[in-house]
C-alpha cells in the first residue's frame, strides 16, 4: 500500500537495532508526541504511529512477521484468516488521569474523540505500561496521582518535598535514582516524577553524560582536568592524542538504582578547542611542527 508506514522510519531506528535502542526511541518519541503534552493537530496520528511500530518492534515474534511480511501480517485481509496479529476493539469510552497527563476518548462511536488503533493495543495503556504504573483506566488505579516536578539533582541524591493536597500540607521522601515517570505510592495517592533537564548533564537511564573542553595542546600532550559530576568536582586524566569528541569513562559515577545497590556511569565527552587567533610566535612554532611532522611522514 502507497500509505503503509515503515515502522522502523516511524521510530528512526534502523532495521538491525536492538530492543534497547528501539525502547530509547519510543520513549522519546511518546514524551514529545503525547497528546497532553502535545497540543499540535498532528499529535494524535503521530503518537498512535509510533505506539504501534514500538509493539511490533519490540516483541522479537511481531518484529519476525513484520519483517517478512509488512504491516499486512496484521490487516484483517491477510491469508489465514485476518492476519497472525490482526484483531480489535468493542466500543470503549474511557477516561482517567496519570500525573499531568489526562485522557477522555472513546475507541468507536459515542461523543468526545474517536480513535481508531487499527487492531494494536490501545496507546495510551502502552504508554502508561512503558512510563511506570499499570493502565489508568483498571479498576486497581483509580488512585489520585498528583505531578511532582523536581531537578536532577534531588533525583539523583533524593530529597524530601512538601505537598498541599486536600488542603493539607505533607512531607514526602522522594528516593535517589527516580526519573520522570516514576511513581511514588503516598497513603491514599500516588505521586508521579517529572525530573527537569540539567544544562551540564544529560541523563540516559541511570549514565550521565557530559562534556569538558580541552585545549588541543593539552589534548595532544596530555592532561589533568577538573569535571563536573552529580558528586561534585573530580580530576579526570586526558591521555596523550586524545582525539575531539573521545569518550571517557568515569565507572559509578552516573545515577544510583532506585532498586538495589549500584549505580550508571558517568560519559565525558572531550571537546577539543581549537585558537581562533594565534600570535605570530605560536603561528611559527606550528608551521615549525608542521614540517617536522612531514619530515617524520617520509619515515
Amino acid at each position: 500500500m502507497a500509505d503503509e508506514k515503515d515502522y522502523y522510519k516511524v521510530l528512526g531506528v534502523s532495521k538491525t537495532a536492538t530492543g534497547d535502542e528501539i525502547k530509547k526511541a519510543y520513549r522519546k518519541l511518546a514524551l514529545e508526541y503525547h497528546p497532553d503534552r502535545n497540543k499540535s493537530k498532528e499529535a494524535i496520528k503521530k503518537f498512535k504511529e509510533i505506539t504501534q511500530a514500538y509493539e511490533v518492534l519490540s516483541d522479537s515474534s511481531k518484529r519476525e512477521a513484520y519483517d517478512q511480511f509488512g504491516s499486512a501480517a496484521f490487516s484483517q485481509g491477510f491469508p489465514g484468516g485476518g492476519g497472525p496479529y490482526a484483531g480489535g476493539f468493542g466500543d470503549q469510552a474511557r477516561q482517567g488521569r496519570y500525573g499531568p497527563f489526562t485522557y477522555t476518548y472513546t475507541t468507536s462511536g459515542g461523543g468526545g474523540e474517536e480513535f481508531d488503533f487499527g487492531g494494536f493495543s490501545d496507546p495510551f495503556e502502552i504508554f502508561e505500561q512503558f512510563f511506570g504504573g499499570g493502565s489508568p483506566f483498571t479498576q486497581r488505579s483509580r488512585r489520585s496521582v498528583y505531578a511532582l516536578v523536581i531537578d536532577l539533582m534531588e533525583a539523583a541524591h533524593g530529597t524530601t518535598k512538601k505537598i498541599t493536597i486536600d488542603g493539607k500540607t505533607q512531607t514526602i521522601k522522594i528516593p535517589k535514582g527516580v526519573d520522570t515517570g516514576s511513581r511514588i505510592r503516598f497513603g491514599d495517592y500516588d505521586i508521579a516524577i517529572e525530573v527537569r533537564p540539567d544544562k551540564r548533564f544529560q541523563r540516559e537511564g541511570a549514565n550521565i553524560i557530559s562534556e569538558v573542553e580541552v585545549p588541543f595542546i593539552k589534548a595532544a600532550l596530555g592532561d589533568t582536568v577538573d569535571v563536573d559530576t552529580i558528586d561534585g568536582s573530580v580530576k579526570l586524566r586526558i591521555p596523550p592524542g586524545t582525539q575531539p569528541d573521545s569518550i571517557i569513562r568515569l565507572r559509578q559515577r552516573g545515577v544510583p538504582f532506585v532498586r538495589g545497590s549500584g549505580r550508571g556511569d558517568h560519559y565525558v565527552r572531550v571537546k577539543v578547542v581549537v585558537p581562533k587567533h594565534l600570535s605570530s610566535k605560536q603561528k611559527e612554532l606550528l608551521e615549525e611542527f608542521d614540517k617536522m611532522d612531514k619530515k617524520k611522514s617520509w619515515f
